[in-house]
């Protein structure tokens, strides 16, 4: 049984069109052993996806938000953070690249009160990940290396989708970004406020275009542009 102790977990799950894996991660994120809440953004998907959340509508521990048009994945965050009440909130995928056992592991250094925020890194070693695609790989580097020079930090995935932080770190930052240049701004942000910021390994069974990947060389031309600008600016 979860222990009541604990602080309330509020799980952020940005959605577009995930009908596959939507219902799966909910399921594998309830199996978890610690108080918590789902919050769902279904941001305008155009399959089924909203049909099947909607066998779970009325559940005590989910709430389902809706776009009705799809506004992109900063967009989807800024709804379902603005909804989540947990004392700390995880950003979680709806597509399975991401394990949610891993929750557990990344919310300790929060609860053992070292850390402010903590990201599961994809690049780490420790934990089975999918062999990335090169150029993927390539691009997930440099912006690493940009950011760790920009802002003087080691980080080793600066663009990992799996963040857990405090409420308080998250309720001093402003999201401008709709789509997936939420990520950098994201990190510039945390950065920036000089938070306590740690790193732990995660599971990382990734997609190829082919099963759904959404991620294209041009995100990465709009990150880079992306962590400069709030480098400087806020």
């Amino acid at each position: 049984m979860p222990d009541r102790g604990r602080p309330l977990l509020s799980v952020v799950v940005p959605v577009y069109n995930e009908e596959s894996t939507v219902l799966e991660v909910i399921a594998r994120v309830r199996r978890l052993e610690t108080p918590l809440e789902l919050v769902v953004v279904d941001d305008g998907s155009t399959d089924s996806t909203a049909e099947r959340l909607r066998e779970l509508d009325g559940a005590d521990d989910l709430t389902l938000l809706h776009h009705e048009t799809n506004r992109g994945k900063g967009a989807a965050l800024r709804t379902g953070f603005a909804r989540a009440r947990g004392e700390i909130v995880a950003v979680l995928d709806a597509d399975l690249e991401y394990d949610p056992v891993d929750l557990l592991a990344l919310m300790q250094p929060i609860l053992d009160g070292v850390a402010d925020v903590v990201y599961g890194s994809r690049l780490s070693g420790g934990r089975p990940q999918r062999v990335f695609m090169f150029w993927h790989l390539v691009g997930n580097r440099f912006l690493t290396l940009v950011t760790n020079v920009l802002f003087n930090t080691t980080l080793s995935d600066m663009e990992t989708g799996y963040k857990v932080l405090r409420r308080e770190v998250l309720d001093g930052i402003r999201i401008r970004s709709d789509d997936f240049t939420v990520e950098p701004e994201l990190t510039a942000k945390i950065l920036k406020r000089g938070v306590r910021l740690y790193e732990l390994p995660v599971a990382y069974y990734g997609r190829t275009y082919a099963e759904g990947k959404k991620v294209t060389w041009r995100h990465g031309v709009t990150a880079f542009v992306a962590l400069v600008r709030y480098r400087f600016t806020d």
